[in-house]
């Protein structure tokens, strides 16, 4: 596959994202780099929000879905085809040599294309820096070596970075400038429909166990068995969901009625932040899901589960002992977390009863305390960042080409030269 010329104009942009947080960040960057930018054209791996952003003059190499997998065993069975896709990326950037390559998030995929990119002389951005301060820190070595720029999320990144002299930029979080400080819950039912009883409900449950296939058919059952638990002990408490796509959404209604056939689950599509925004409590899949949840005010339950095998090896390689944004972000633990045999219903509906008996305050200041270390231009501060990574590339590139560097021909000329001055000297 080739650009037709009127794309290889000197303003290729390419940007890849594997799952839908990373969409969300990649939507943002491609506006902001319009705006510098107004003839900006992009390639890569794109979610509905990012190729919405690009525009029809734009292409799509590879759909998002294909990558959004997670576990070691998922990984291993979908490795054939995402070997395929990488290859066809590489392959493709090689020969087309956009200005700069982003790579969002999706660090085993994103690191090695890269990698390869910037070996080839185009220059790399990784969006979303991999959680190395808590395992296989030795991972710095080969971030360094195949980017230019990290782009952080986190606060205390850059200092990690800063350590082992690896480019580091801090960019804040865009949900953090994009969501207001206080989201009124009633705007939120409305928006979704709620009835008249609903709208007064102060017992109504978020159900949101990951955008990924792999963590709704892990959570689901946990959740929908936590639910029953709960009803028991609140007869009126609802359960409202909310997934990226209707095939997700069918799959957790299918979970759902198998474990908790009594407990009716209403189930939005694209709808997540409605839905958290209208709910008292979440049930939540670790991920970025729990930083929009922070910024919305949100009391939760964090919850995690992989396969054995990926957590037997990871088991071996964390070095620290919370996982989730909230917590990471308050440096502790603030949310509660329940992860992998932890993840047990009776444990998810006794925190959850916690929530509602309660008093949250204290760690609703919290929230609003980080939401503001988080609200930064996150969007154009990426978009500067890349801009500056090409410039710098341009820069190194016209330095190399306008040093003088000795020919073959030189030593001749010099020995031509040299033959003259004998002869001068001898007829003299």
């Amino acid at each position: 596959m080739e650009y037709s010329s009127s794309f290889n104009n000197g303003h290729l942009y390419a940007v890849t994202a594997c799952e839908s947080s990373g969409d969300t960040l990649g939507e943002g960057l491609i506006r902001a780099i319009r705006k510098c930018d107004p003839e900006a054209r992009f390639v890569g791996v794109f979610g509905p929000k990012m190729r919405k952003a690009a525009g029809k003059q734009s292409l799509q190499l590879f759909d998002m879905e294909d990558l959004a997998v997670m576990g070691i065993g998922e990984v291993l069975k979908s490795l054939p085809r995402i070997l395929k896709i990488r290859r066809g990326l590489i392959s493709f950037l090689k020969k087309n040599r956009p200005l700069v390559y982003v790579g969002i998030d999706a660090p085993d995929f994103n690191l090695h294309v890269e990698l390869k990119l910037k070996e080839s002389g185009i220059p790399t951005v990784h969006y979303v820096s991999p959680s190395i301060w808590a395992w296989r820190q030795s991972r710095i070595y080969k971030i360094k070596a195949a980017t230019d720029m990290v782009l952080s999320i986190l606060p205390f990144e850059k200092e990690f970075y800063e350590r082992f002299d690896a480019p580091c930029t801090y960019v804040g979080h865009r949900l953090a400038r994009e969501i207001p400080m206080n989201v009124p819950m009633s705007a939120a039912r409305l928006a979704l429909s709620f009835s008249d009883e609903a709208m007064k409900s102060n017992q109504i449950v978020g159900v949101l166990p990951g955008s990924r296939v792999a963590e709704i058919k892990f959570l689901t059952p946990e959740f929908a068995e936590a639910a029953y638990e709960l009803q028991k002990k609140y007869p009126v408490m609802r359960f409202i969901s909310a997934t990226t796509t209707r095939a997700k959404a069918e799959l957790l209604s299918r979970l759902w009625q198998k474990h908790a056939p009594n407990i009716p689950l209403t189930i939005w599509v694209g709808r997540s932040k409605e839905v958290m925004s209208a709910s008292n409590a979440l049930m939540i899949a670790s991920g970025t899901a729990t930083l929009e949840a922070m910024l919305l005010n949100k009391s939760m339950v964090v919850c995690y589960i992989v396969s054995r095998i990926t957590a037997m090896i990871g088991k071996h390689m964390l070095k620290v002992n919370m996982f989730s944004l909230p917590n990471l972000l308050s440096g502790k633990k603030i949310v509660p977390e329940l992860i992998q045999d932890d993840c047990t219903p009776s444990n998810i509906s006794r925190e959850i009863n916690k929530i509602f008996t309660s008093d949250n305050r204290h760690l609703f200041m919290e929230f609003n305390r980080l939401h503001r270390l988080l609200d930064l231009d996150s969007d154009s501060i990426a978009a500067d960042a890349v801009m500056k990574v090409i410039a710098e590339r341009a820069s190194k590139n016209s330095e190399q080409k306008s040093t003088v560097t000795v020919s073959e021909k030189q030593p001749v000329s010099e020995r031509k030269s040299q033959k003259a001055d004998a002869a001068d000297s001898n007829e003299g």
